[in-house]
């Protein structure tokens, strides 16, 4: 990669996501032959073809499909690399682009946005929401300088993740329909129509496991929603949902019943048996390991991490989140 320009990979990645060269050329400001002749070289270079360009159609082939994530992620980093230098002069420019969770972006974080905006007026907030998994996938290319994620993550995500907060799951219903037990237990959702979210949320993969650890495969009355939707269509009583406490508040026409892994939750309701300890999920703050955070990401994040001590101190965190101190 020695003898690879920075403006060849800029060409590269603008033909692999248009799939046309005069288009790519176009979007770009420049001559179309001009645009060829830098990829040609770049394909010298590597060693490799890069596009097929058979019948007019541009696809990539494996080289080009191995080369594409890898400069995505050279090109975010050396726009990185260009903000934190202009930023030495100041926190008066700069960019954060933050991913969070649902959960989190329709919680606590807009009052988070709101005091670093105040504090830093110049610092361009970009906010992509997202599952867990999709947001580390992100923050690994490089298209995040911080994200709000789930724990625990694979072994081998290059990630550096330090635990803020830790929130309890409970069983979402209309809040004209009562539980027939307190807590619910995992496996009182058998038989129950389930409204679940898309590919992708953490939600969706630990409720259908602690399922069928339960012994069944759950019931899905409708799937593949966000939050907002997955909320709606439990209200309009399409079926009831497992989703983290905070997403409840405002939400009056939803109730929230604790949820458990006990064995007997009629027991625990007769109060035979101990109420055991309810289901919790843990929100990191994370970013990449080989790449140190700009100064604005970091002062984000010191924004971040005094808001929500703040809030513990103060007893105005959401409904069911505990500030990790």
């Amino acid at each position: 990669m020695a003898g690879v320009q920075l403006q060849q990979l800029v060409y590269f990645v603008a033909v692999a996501e248009i799939r046309h060269f005069t288009q790519a050329a176009e979007s770009l400001g420049i001559a179309q032959p001009s645009l060829s002749k830098q990829i040609r070289t770049l394909e010298k270079e590597l060693g490799a073809s890069l596009f097929s360009r058979a019948r007019g159609n541009i696809t990539l082939t494996p080289a080009g499909e191995i080369l594409l994530p890898l400069a995505k992620r050279i090109l975010a980093d050396v726009d990185t690399a260009r903000l934190e230098v202009r930023e030495l002069a100041g926190l008066v420019r700069g960019r954060v682009r933050l991913g969070a969770t649902p959960s989190l972006c329709g919680g606590l974080l807009a009052d988070v946005l709101r005091r670093f905006h105040d504090s830093y007026p110049g610092i361009s907030l970009t906010v992509e929401e997202g599952g867990s998994r999709d947001l580390v996938r992100e923050l690994t290319r490089g298209s995040l300088d911080l994200a709000l994620v789930i724990l625990p993550l694979a072994e081998d995500t290059p990630l550096e993740t330090t635990p803020i907060l830790r929130e309890n799951l409970v069983v979402a219903m209309p809040s004209d329909q009562r539980s027939r037990r307190s807590p619910m237990a995992i496996s009182d959702l058998r038989d129950r129509d389930l409204v679940m979210f898309r590919s992708g949320y953490d939600l969706r993969d630990s409720t259908i496991a602690a399922c069928r650890q339960a012994g069944f495969e759950p019931r899905f009355a409708v799937e593949g929603g966000e939050m907002d939707a997955v909320l709606r269509f439990v209200e309009v009583g399409l079926g009831i949902a497992v989703v983290p406490s905070m997403v409840l508040a405002g939400r009056p026409r939803l109730r929230g019943v604790p949820l458990t892994f006990a064995a007997d939750s009629a027991a625990v309701t007769r109060r035979e048996l101990p109420p055991p300890p309810g289901l919790q999920r843990t929100i990191a703050i994370a970013h990449r390991k080989d790449v140190a955070p700009t100064h604005a990401a970091r002062a984000f994040r010191t924004t971040l991490e005094e808001f929500v001590a703040e809030a513990a101190r103060e007893q105005t965190l959401p409904q069911g989140v505990h500030y990790l101190s």
